[in-house]
């Protein structure tokens, strides 16, 4: 089956002076000919990204557009016309985000967090009604499961993110120890499933794990500079999360632990590795 607006492995059926006839399901489609790589010849098998262009014809590329049908992708405004709004994804026909699919007034230069789908008509669009895209949690995801998270929006109760690219999640205010942007991807945890599906996540591990792992984070971060970091427990919450991506306290439990294992030596200026003391 051939899939319009994702990748496909298509085989050339002949090489024509626009350039590779590629044999598929749908007939055959043009790879232009400055995208046919060199030696390509009737018989060779190509991986290619296929959409509708801007004469309405299927053709493909060779380029790696920067999202495909099934991604949530932030995108660039690149202009807007009678229709909708043209976003910049990487190849030369740029994506359509139709008015009905904008929850808000876009202008030009402006990044936008869409979702890829293949509209009725055949062409691939994008939505900035990411909800409703996301599913409920299904049985592939447990409490304590590390996720990929993708912030789409802020309310009151913290950060919005889609979980796996998949599942509608929240980061509550009180976890946010660091400050993602929108269409920032991060990593995290899966801290509640909740009775409607949607998933409570944190950016910390659980119990023992957690201490192990800010542990080896204090550590990793020392030794990637020389061994010393200018942080204590009188830094502030933020100079700890602009290095660490730790809150004060985990920082304050980790350093505790690493001293009396009498791996890091606590100074006026900071903490140091023991290992490279002078």
């Amino acid at each position: 089956m051939l899939l319009i607006g994702n990748y496909n492995t298509l085989k050339v059926a002949r090489i024509t002076a626009a350039g590779a006839q590629l044999s598929s399901e749908s007939g055959n489609i043009l790879l232009p000919g400055r995208l046919v790589p060199k030696g390509a010849e009737p018989g060779t098998e190509l991986r290619v990204f296929v959409y509708v262009d801007s004469e309405e014809r299927l053709t493909a590329t060779t380029r790696k557009p920067k999202a495909a049908v099934g991604d949530f992708a932030l995108l660039k405004v690149k202009d807007n016309v009678g229709v909708g709004t043209f976003l910049d994804w990487g190849l030369e026909k740029d994506l359509l985000l139709p008015f009905g699919e904008q929850t808000d007034q876009l202008r030009r230069g402006q990044d936008v967090l869409v979702y890829v789908y293949l509209h009725s008509s055949g062409r691939v669009a994008a939505s900035t009604r990411v909800e409703k895209f996301l599913r409920p949690a299904d049985t592939t995801l447990a409490e304590g499961d590390g996720v990929d998270l993708l912030v789409y929006a802020f309310s009151d109760l913290g950060a919005k993110v889609i979980v796996n690219n998949a599942f509608n999640g929240l980061l509550f205010s009180n976890e946010l120890y660091v400050n993602p942007s929108i269409g920032e991807r991060i990593r995290g945890y899966v801290k509640k499933i909740r009775e409607d599906g949607k998933i409570d996540v944190t950016l910390r591990m659980g119990g023992a794990r957690e201490a192990a792992n800010d542990q080896d984070v204090i550590l990793d971060a020392l030794k990637a500079r020389n061994g010393m970091l200018p942080l204590s427990d009188k830094s502030t919450p933020e100079d700890i999360a602009g290095l660490l991506r730790m809150s004060k306290k985990s920082f304050k439990k980790g350093i505790g632990a690493l001293y009396k294992e009498k791996m890091i030596e606590i100074t006026p200026e900071g903490i140091r590795l023991r290992s490279v003391q002078k």
